[in-house]
C-alpha cells in the first residue's frame, strides 16, 4: 500500500528551480535512501514531503494515520532538562495517566457501592489503554534507545546544555527513535557516530516495522538499509530499485549504455552528413534529390542528448615533495589525561606504534576515546602525559582537521589560497580552485559563508598542494558527497606517502587502510586488513574472551572445592608443583606457536582474498579454482586452530 507519494513536485527559491518534476510512491515499509551531490536538494525535498516547506507546485500524499517523524541535520533542543528529563517528557501524556491511575486507585479504596464501581470501571479502562499505549515498557524503552546511542546511566542526569554536538544528534535520534512514527525521515542519521553505534542502529532499523526515508552520503549504511535509492540530479528524480551497489552499478551501467548509444548516432550521423556532401558535390539531379531526402531524415531524426559527464567529482592528486625514510613514526607507552584531582578523566594508556613509509593506516575507536587527542600529539600539538614519539628521517607532517578550525574565516576563499601558496599565479589558483568546485565569483566568497562540504574541499585541496609525505587526516570525509568521497579514497590509495586516518567511514575502511588501529583505554589493537576482516576478528577475539571467562570462573570452582580436600605433604607438594609448572610452559610454547600459526594463515587468507579479486586471475578460472580450493583449506585449518587455541 502506498503511504506516501508525490506528483510533479516543483519548489523554486526566487528564480533558481530547485526541484522539477518530482513523482514517486512509496510503500508501506519500504526504505528509500536518497543520494546527491551536495546542493542538489536533498533536504530540500525532505522538507517538502514533512510539510516543514511548501512546494512551488505539485501535491503531495500522506495516507491516512500516518505519523511522519523528521531527524534534521541540527536538533532543535532549547530546554535545560536533563537527558533522562527530555526522554521521558516525550511520554508526557502516559505519565498522565500513570497519576490518573494511581489517583483513581486511591479514590476506589474509599468509595463503596455504585461510585467505587464507577472509579473501578475508569480505572480499567484507563488501565486497558495505558498497556496498548506501551505505558508498561516505556522506561525500559527510553533506557534501551539510550544505551544503543551510547548514553550510559552517567548520562541520565547532564544537562543537554552541557552535550557536545554529536551527542545532541545522537540524543535527537534517540528521541524520534522512541516516539515511533509510521514514517521516518533522517537526513544523515549517521553523522558523529562511532562504528558501534551505527551497527546498533543498522539493527534497530532493520526490525523497524515502519517506511523510512534516508538522506546520507555513507554508503556502506545505505547498502545495510536501503532497498531503493532515489538519486536528485539537476533538479530530477531518478529512481533505483536496490541498495547503494545495485544503484552504483545499475547507473555506470546506464551511462555506458546511453553513450554507446550516442556515439552510435553521432557516427551515423557524421556518416550520413558525408554522404549529402558528396552527393550534392556530383551536381546532378538524381543525386541531389538523394540529398535532400537525407536531410529531411536527418531534420526527422531524433537526437539523443550526450550523457552528463561525472560532474562533482574533484581531481584530487596527493603529491610528496621528497620521500621519508622507511621508518616514519615510532611510539611507545603514551598516555593522556585531562584535568586535575577528584576532576582527571584518563583517555588512554600503553599506547604504541611502528608505521613504515607507504601504510595507510586507519584508526578506530568509540567517540570520546581520544582518536583526535592522539592525532594532535601525532602533529606535536599536545604533550604525552607519558611515553614517546620518534619521527623518522625527513618526515613532513600535514594535518587536516574534521572542525577545519586550521581555516581562517576572515579571509575569502582565494586568499585562504594565495596566502599560503604565494609561488602560484593568480590563473593557475584560479584553475586549481576550479578543479575544486570554487569556480567564477564563488572564490571571492568569504571562509565564513561556506558550508561544511565547501569548506572541506578547500581544506582537502591546501593539503593537496602542501607536498607532505605524512597526511593526518581526522574524519576527512565527513562533509563530502559520494562522488567527492570516491575520488577522496582513490586518490588517496595512489598517494606514495604515509596516511594516518581517523574515519568512522565503513566504506573507506573496505577499501583504503592497510592496517586498522582501534584505540581504546587500555591501548591499541591492530587488525592486520581492512573494515571486513576487522570486524571478523574482533568477534573471534570476543567470543573466545567470552569463552576463557567462563573457563576462569570454572576453574575457580574448582579450586574453592579443592581446598575442602586434606592437605598434602610438604615433598608431594613441590613435586605437583614442578609438574604444573611444566606443564604450564609446553602449554604456553603450543599455545605462541598455534598464534604465530594463525597470524600466519590470516595473512594468507587475506592476500588470497586480494589476489582473487583481480582482474586477471578472475579470467583465468584454472588460478581461480586453485585459489579458491587453497583459500577454502586455510579457512578449514584456522578454524582448527582456533579451536585448539581456546581449548
Amino acid at each position: 500500500m502506498i503511504v506516501l507519494s508525490a506528483k510533479d513536485i516543483k519548489k523554486e527559491y526566487g528564480a533558481d528551480t530547485i526541484l522539477e518534476g518530482i513523482t514517486f510512491g512509496i510503500n508501506g515499509g519500504d526504505r528509500v535512501g536518497i543520494v546527491g551531490a551536495n546542493g542538489a536538494g536533498k533536504t530540500t525535498l525532505l522538507n517538502v514531503l514533512s510539510g516543514e516547506e511548501s512546494a512551488t507546485s505539485g501535491d503531495v500524499f500522506v495516507s491516512k494515520d500516518m505519523k511522519i517523524g523528521y531527524l534534521r541535520q541540527r536538533d532543535e533542543f532549547v530546554s535545560e532538562r536533563t537527558v533522562l528529563e527530555e526522554m521521558e517528557n516525550l511520554f508526557s501524556d502516559l505519565s498522565e495517566m500513570e497519576e490518573e491511575m494511581l489517583r483513581l486507585s486511591h479514590l476506589a479504596s474509599e468509595l463503596s457501592g455504585e461510585d467505587q464501581k464507577e472509579a473501578l470501571e475508569r480505572y480499567e479502562d484507563l488501565m486497558h489503554e495505558f498497556e496498548m499505549r506501551g505505558g508498561y515498557r516505556y522506561k525500559s524503552d527510553i533506557k534501551g534507545v539510550l544505551a544503543g546511542m551510547a548514553f550510559g546511566e552517567d548520562y541520565y542526569d547532564k544537562k543537554i546544555s552541557m552535550l557536545s554536538g554529536g551527542e545532541r544528534t545522537r540524543l535527537a535520534l534517540a528521541a524520534l527513535l522512541l516516539t515511533k512514527p509510521n514514517i521516518l525521515l533522517l537526513d544523515e542519521p549517521t553523522n558523529h557516530l562511532d562504528i558501534g553505534t551505527l551497527k546498533w542502529l543498522e539493527q534497530y532499523l532493520s526490525s523497524y516495522r515502519g517506511t523510512i526515508i534516508i538522506v546520507s552520503h555513507d554508503r556502506y549504511f545505505l547498502n545495510e538499509t536501503a532497498t531503493r535509492i532515489f538519486e536528485v540530479r539537476n533538479g530530477r528524480l531518478h529512481i533505483y530499485e536496490g541498495n547503494y551497489d545495485f544503484y552504483a552499478e545499475r547507473k555506470r551501467e546506464i551511462r555506458e549504455e546511453e553513450l554507446r548509444a550516442y556515439n552510435k548516432q553521432q557516427k551515423e550521423i557524421s556518416r550520413q552528413e558525408e554522404l549529402i556532401r558528396r552527393y550534392k558535390g556530383r551536381g546532378t539531379e538524381k543525386l541531389a534529390k538523394r540529398a535532400a531526402s537525407r536531410e529531411k531524415m536527418l531534420e526527422r531524426m531524433e537526437r539523443l542528448e550526450r550523457p552528463e559527464a561525472e560532474i562533482g567529482k574533484v581531481k584530487i592528486h596527493f603529491k610528496e615533495k621528497f620521500r621519508s625514510g622507511t621508518d616514519v613514526l615510532f611510539a611507545k607507552d603514551l598516555s593522556k589525561s585531562f584535568g586535575y584531582g577528584s576532576k582527571k578523566k584518563e583517555l588512554f594508556r600503553n599506547v604504541g606504534f611502528d608505521i613504515k613509509r607507504g601504510e595507510k593506516i586507519c584508526i578506530v575507536g568509540a567517540n570520546g576515546i581520544g582518536k583526535t587527542t592522539l592525532i594532535r600529539m601525532i602533529k606535536g600539538e599536545l604533550g604525552a602525559d607519558s611515553g614517546s614519539i620518534k619521527y623518522g628521517h625527513n618526515v613532513e607532517i600535514a594535518y587536516y582537521d574534521q572542525g577545519q578550525r586550521l581555516l581562517d574565516e576572515r579571509n575569502t576563499v582565494f586568499d585562504e589560497m594565495k596566502n599560503e601558496y604565494r609561488l602560484y599565479s593568480d590563473t593557475q589558483m584560479r584553475s586549481l580552485l576550479g578543479r575544486f568546485l570554487f569556480r567564477g565569483d564563488d572564490v571571492f566568497l568569504p571562509v565564513s559563508a561556506l558550508s561544511g562540504g565547501e569548506k572541506a574541499r578547500l581544506s582537502l585541496l591546501k593539503l593537496m598542494l602542501s607536498g607532505a609525505n605524512l597526511l593526518l587526516l581526522d574524519e576527512p570525509t565527513n562533509h563530502l558527497d559520494i562522488d567527492s568521497k570516491e575520488v577522496f579514497e582513490d586518490a588517496l590509495m595512489d598517494f606514495p606517502g604515509t596516511a594516518i586516518i581517523i574515519s568512522h567511514d565503513r566504506y573507506l575502511l573496505s577499501k583504503v587502510p592497510t592496517r586498522i588501529l582501534e584505540l581504546e583505554r587500555d591501548g591499541l589493537t591492530e587488525y592486520l586488513g581492512k573494515y571486513d576482516y576487522y570486524i571478523d576478528k574482533k568477534e573471534r577475539i570476543q567470543s573466545g574472551t567470552k569463552y576463557l571467562d567462563e573457563m576462569g570462573k570454572a576453574a575457580k570452582d574448582r579450586a574453592a572445592s579443592e581446598e575442602e580436600k586434606p592437605k598434602l605433604s610438604a615433598a608431594e607438594e613441590r613435586r605437583l608443583k614442578k609438574e604444573a609448572e611444566a606443564k604450564a610452559r609446553r602449554e604456553k610454547r603450543e599455545q605462541e606457536e598455534l598464534e604465530n600459526k594463525i597470524e600466519a594463515l590470516e595473512i594468507r587468507i587475506h592476500e588470497l582474498e586480494e589476489e582473487m579479486c583481480r582482474e586477471d586471475v578472475l579470467s583465468d578460472y584454472l588460478r581461480l579454482d586453485a585459489l579458491s580450493k587453497e583459500l577454502e583449506d586455510s579457512k578449514e585449518k584456522l578454524s582448527k586452530y582456533y579451536q585448539k587455541w581456546l581449548q
